[in-house]
């Protein structure tokens, strides 16, 4: 569920970039500026959602007999020898 999640926000700040970068001026001044800076924004967002993609831990598989009731430890007072 949690890659689902990850992919999402990939699709996400892929469609916002396929649509903002056409419209963006590059030239110089304040324009340019913001542009250059919301794109650096944008690449930091994808590498993030990219990175927890691709290295979250997969679930570990169930084990067999894992619903079968674990014996109990005992509890020791003072140190262990």
């Amino acid at each position: 569920m949690q890659k689902n999640r990850y992919l999402l926000y990939l699709l996400l700040c892929g469609l916002m970039l396929y649509f903002a970068v056409p419209r963006m001026s590059f030239s110089a001044g304040s324009d340019g500026l913001f542009a250059a800076a919301w794109l650096m924004l944008a690449f930091c967002v994808v590498a993030g959602n990219l990175s927890a993609y691709l290295y979250t831990p997969k679930r570990k598989m169930a084990k067999r007999g894992e619903g079968m009731a674990k014996p109990a430890r005992e509890r020791t007072r003072g140190l262990a020898r």
